[in-house]
């Protein structure tokens, strides 16, 4: 009898969950609409007529496109103008969407013509999606204070739901969307330093600079006695590829959440150079100047190098220069700080579906070969009719992405949802908070799409940190 009465209960409350959980059809509607998508990724991956990828190397077609795709930047460019309550917004969402953007198109043109002597700046490409993982979600979390678990398996879902489902239906390793398991693991590197920083200050009372600097210091410690130690041979217990991929990115998750830390003092300076009512004229041309210098001297002394396995020991202390550079001369008026390409902006939103469904839609076969669309534009085919070719697979890509990262979200928010209610258990007055992954897009993955979602803004401080702040006079730098 009591078993019964037990199984009678279990079965009412998960009644009483599914009637009150409101996101159900959704849910459902989501999962028909990613089993279409997975569909059509099957078939364009098999796809019958292809020739392989390394008979498509044409850097003259390369720079064609990318060129083309800067001409469409320079014509969506919108501006977006300050808002005085909050100040010039140094490195703001649009602007971090247009960054993702334009280094993902860069990076699936690199894979489409085997663009061998571009594989330097990809690299620092792929480390600059992971740091935005550690630097927007250290700003979310050190300004949320948000360690739940719906945090936690909302951000997994967000990064792993599509390609986890994409990997098991094509029947391909997960490394093959390497950048996936960076994302991960930074996300919850960036949680967990976070939480150990916000425990300090709560339970030790230790003040806000000396807690933060404490938890990132001790990650920093066990990052050097992992990666630097044999320890880190313990990556090939999952695979050759998992070690040389996280090696190749050991420092930049970690480099991003420093980079969070002293945020607000570099948002003080733009404040003081840009924010008055006349820009300062040579803290301008001086940061133009730095700027220009970081991206010359990693080129001359790092990027030319054509062989890649001199280059890529190096490359995880070292990326930082030409990123750091990059935003330096982006943000060197607040008139840049205003300016965005829309369409790049759209392309950066999408850049997780993009980056794993390149590999069976825009290319096939895993992306070792290229799909034949257009009778004629094989590898010995015309120009033009290769690049026709490539425009009608693109034609399809993209928007299977955007419809992709829509259901995943549509996902990731339902099933955050259900976790609520499952919570509540019999109490419907319990209100619900469920974090809106819509609108909870990345500043950064998190900016790594391939990283998470973060809505928190660059320049946006902390409650903790405002309090413990001496206040500044905005002439000063």
């Amino acid at each position: 009898k009591k078993t019964h009465r037990a199984a009678f209960f279990l079965k009412e409350a998960m009644l009483s969950i599914i009637r009150r959980w409101t996101g159900l059809k959704e849910f459902l509607l989501a999962q028909v609409q990613v089993s279409v998508i997975l569909l059509i990724a099957h078939l364009g991956n098999i796809f019958p007529k292809s020739y392989h990828r390394n008979e498509n190397h044409n850097p003259k077609m390369f720079w064609i496109v990318c060129g083309t795709m800067l001409l469409i930047a320079l014509l969506t460019m919108k501006r977006k103008e300050t808002d005085p309550k909050r100040g010039v917004q140094l490195l703001n969402r649009a602007q971090t969407e247009e960054w993702k953007g334009w280094m993902q198109f860069g990076f699936i043109m690199y894979h489409y013509y085997r663009m061998y002597s571009a594989y330097n700046e990809i690299r620092v490409f792929v480390s600059a999606y992971v740091w935005m993982t550690g630097f927007g979600n250290f700003l979310y979390f050190d300004k949320k204070q948000d360690f739940s678990i719906d945090r936690a398996i909302s951000m997994w879902l967000r990064i792993n739901y599509f390609p986890l489902l994409l990997s098991a239906l094509l029947r391909v390793p997960l490394e093959l969307y390497y950048v996936v398991p960076l994302h991960t693991t930074g996300f919850f590197i960036t949680m967990a330093t976070c939480w150990v920083a916000s425990h300090l200050k709560e339970t030790w009372g230790v003040d806000y600079w000396k807690s933060r600097i404490s938890a990132l210091v001790l990650c920093t410690v066990v990052h050097i006695l992992f990666y630097e130690t044999p320890a880190v041979g313990f990556l090939k217990l999952f695979s050759d590829e998992y070690h040389f991929r996280f090696q190749a990115d050991k420092y930049s998750a970690l480099i991003g959440i420093w980079s969070g830390l002293v945020w607000s003092r570099l948002t003080d300076y733009i404040q003081w150079a840009y924010g008055g009512e006349n820009e300062v004229l040579w803290a301008k041309w001086l940061q133009r100047f730095i700027g220009a210098f970081l991206v010359w001297i990693w080129w001359y002394a790092f990027g030319y190098m054509s062989d890649k396995y001199s280059y890529n020991p190096v490359h995880p202390y070292i990326f930082w220069v030409p990123v750091a550079g990059f935003l330096m001369l982006r943000n060197s008026s607040k008139y840049l700080t205003e300016l965005h390409s829309t369409a790049l902006e759209f392309f950066g939103r999408i850049t997780l579906e993009t980056y794993v469904l390149q590999f069976h839609v825009f290319m096939c076969n895993n992306v070792q070969h290229i799909p034949i669309v257009i009778p004629g534009s094989d590898e010995n085919g015309l120009w033009y009719l290769r690049f026709l070719n490539m425009l009608l697979c693109g034609v399809i890509f993209v928007p299977l992405a955007a419809w992709a990262r829509k259901v995943t979200v549509s996902t990731q928010n339902t099933v955050v949802e259900l976790m609520h209610e499952i919570r509540k258990g019999s109490d419907p007055q319990d209100p619900i908070s469920c974090p809106d992954a819509e609108n909870d897009d990345d500043v950064a993955l998190l900016k790594a799409d391939g990283g998470g979602e973060v809505e928190v803004e660059a320049n946006d401080k902390s409650e903790e940190e405002v309090k413990h702040r001496t206040p500044q006079k905005s002439e000063d730098p």
